[in-house]
C-alpha cells in the first residue's frame, strides 16, 4: 500500500499527470456518451470535468499541480479553432450568398449574450469585476480570457463562465431549437456556435456536418467581433 502511494505521489508531482488525467477522463467520459446513445444531457465535456474534480478533490491535489500537464489541451484551442476552417472552405460558395445576413446575425447573437448577462449580473448585484468577467461568457476561453483581463475582469472567473456557458448550450440546445421549431441544421449549428462557442460547436458537429460547419463560423465570427468591440462596449455599460 505505502507503494502505491509512493507511486500517486511521483504521477501527481509530473507535469505529464494533468494531460493524463485530462486525456483518460475524456475517454471515459465519451465512452459513456456513446454507450448511452449519444444524449445531449451525457455531454462528454461535461462528464470529463465532473471526473477530472473528482479526482483532484479525493486526492487533494492542486489545481496548479494539474494544470502544469494539462495546460498542452489548453493550447491546442488555438489549432483546433483553425481546423474548423476546412469545413467551411467546402461550403465557401453558399457563405458568400449568406454572408451579410450571417455577419448581421452574429452581431445581434454576440449583443444579446453580453447585454443579457451584464443586465441580469447587475440586477442581482454582481461585483463591477464579476460582471466584466461575465460579458465575454460566449466566446471561446482563451479569447474571452484575454478580453476579461482587458476590460478589467478577472480571467480565471471568465474561463468558469465560459464553460458553464458551452455545457449549458450543449445540453439544452437540441430541446430549445426542437421547441421553436427550428429545423435547418445551418441555422442549428450558427445557434449553437453563437452562444455555446467552442462546446457547442463540438456538439453540432456530432450530429450533422452543416451544423458543425457553421457553428465553427459562428464560434470564430463571435471571437473577432468580441475582442474588437467588447473593449470598447463593455465599460459603457457598467455603473
Amino acid at each position: 500500500m505505502n507503494e502505491v502511494a509512493q507511486l500517486w505521489v511521483y504521477l501527481a508531482s509530473s507535469p505529464l499527470f494533468g494531460l493524463s488525467a485530462t486525456l483518460v477522463a475524456y475517454v471515459l467520459a465519451h465512452a459513456l456518451f456513446v454507450r448511452l446513445g449519444s444524449p445531449p444531457w451525457a455531454n462528454p465535456v461535461l462528464g470529463a470535468v465532473l471526473i477530472l474534480s473528482l479526482v483532484l478533490s479525493l486526492t487533494h491535489t492542486p489545481y496548479r499541480t494539474y494544470f502544469a500537464g494539462a495546460q498542452f489541451v489548453h493550447v491546442m484551442l488555438g489549432p483546433a479553432v483553425v481546423v474548423m476552417g476546412w469545413p467551411l472552405w467546402q461550403r465557401r460558395t453558399e457563405l458568400r450568398r449568406r454572408g451579410f445576413f450571417l455577419l448581421i446575425a452574429a452581431l445581434l447573437g454576440g449583443a444579446a449574450a453580453t447585454l443579457s448577462a451584464v443586465l441580469i449580473g447587475g440586477l442581482f448585484g454582481l461585483d463591477s469585476s464579476v460582471l466584466r468577467s461575465l460579458a465575454p461568457k460566449s466566446v471561446t476561453a482563451s479569447v474571452a480570457m484575454g478580453i476579461a483581463e482587458h476590460i478589467g475582469g478577472i480571467p480565471a472567473l471568465a474561463a468558469a463562465f465560459v464553460l458553464i456557458t458551452g455545457i449549458s448550450g450543449a445540453l439544452i440546445g437540441k430541446y430549445l431549437l426542437d421547441a421553436m421549431h427550428i429545423h435547418d441544421w445551418s441555422v442549428r449549428g450558427f445557434a449553437l456556435g453563437n452562444a455555446a462557442h467552442g462546446i457547442g460547436a463540438a456538439r453540432a458537429m456530432q450530429v450533422h456536418p452543416d451544423a458543425g460547419a457553421y457553428a465553427g463560423l459562428a464560434l470564430s465570427l463571435q471571437a473577432l467581433l468580441s475582442s474588437i468591440l467588447m473593449p470598447w462596449l463593455v465599460p459603457l455599460l457598467m455603473p
